[in-house]
């Protein structure tokens, strides 16, 4: 994609695809003799769920009957303010190119008040909303003031390690490092406005896309970059080589502030 970059130089295009699939499901056909229950067990579905799947208001079954014995359920997620695909994603045990796949989307952008469908395992269907990316401060208890006391030799006390944001949410850091992160916009003359994994940002302003050295962060990487927000790594560069990165800001002015800097980036995807 031409872009208009600051510190660094115009960043190149290149193409990149991703596999999308869909949960199929399960059928059986009734055989002579057969219960709702004993193909429950065999399938490991409950007799609930084949109900269900089946539309059937009794247990009385017939021989030849198709039966839908799946475990998976269709399910439709509202999106919250703070959600992200990955997240989602992550909550249900499915991936990003199967919601992408099941929605027709062409990029991972989402905002609140979309409905998404997924297809998931029924118990999972059931599980709490969507934790949201950001957490609210906790507040600590007040401490009291320290009384006078005799002096005595002091000891190491050895601290517990203390729980990382991600962690706390259950994300998993792949890998960690330092880089020198520069900006860009596509709100430039001549700027195609499209990356070079085929995002359009000029159609989705709002996308947190870095551009990136594939043989370091890899395309497609899900990161957290600090000051920026999470993030994906969806385009690349001529002049990205190495640790650095360039951070897509839409706005001309504050990619002009953003300057050149060390930041922090955790690849969690």
């Amino acid at each position: 994609m031409k872009k208009f970059i600051f510190t660094l130089g115009t960043t190149a295009l290149l193409s990149s695809s991703f596999a999308m699939g869909a949960s199929a499901h399960e059928t059986y056909q009734v055989q002579t003799g057969d219960t709702l229950w004993g193909i429950a067990q065999n399938h490991n579905v409950s007799v609930d769920q084949l109900k269900e799947n089946n539309q059937l208001s009794n247990d009385i079954i017939f021989p030849s009957q198709e039966l839908n014995v799946s475990n998976i359920k269709e399910v439709t997620h509202t999106v919250k303010p703070g959600d992200t695909l990955w997240a989602i994603a992550s909550h249900y045990g499915v991936t990003v190119p199967e919601i992408m796949n099941w929605n027709t989307m062409s990029s991972d952008a989402i905002y609140p008040g979309d409905n998404l469908t997924l297809q998931v395992n029924a118990a999972t269907a059931e599980q709490q909303p969507v934790q949201p990316v950001a957490q609210q401060p906790v507040k600590e208890a007040p401490q009291p003031e320290p009384q006078p006391q005799a002096a005595q030799p002091s000891e190491p006390v050895e601290q517990e390690p203390q729980e990382s944001q991600e962690e706390q949410q259950g994300v998993v850091v792949k890998n960690e490092m330092t880089v020198t992160a520069t900006a860009y916009t596509a709100d430039c003359e001549g700027c195609s406005g499209t990356t070079a994994t085929g995002v359009d940002l000029k159609a989705n302003p709002n996308e947190k896309v870095i551009a990136v050295d594939p043989n370091v962060i890899p395309l497609g990487s899900k990161v957290y970059v600090d000051g920026y927000g999470y993030a994906t790594a969806a385009d690349t560069g001529g002049a990205i080589k190495g640790n650095k990165i360039d951070v897509f800001i839409p706005s001309e002015q504050e990619a002009i502030e953003w300057g050149s800097k060390q930041v922090n980036v955790k690849i969690i995807e």
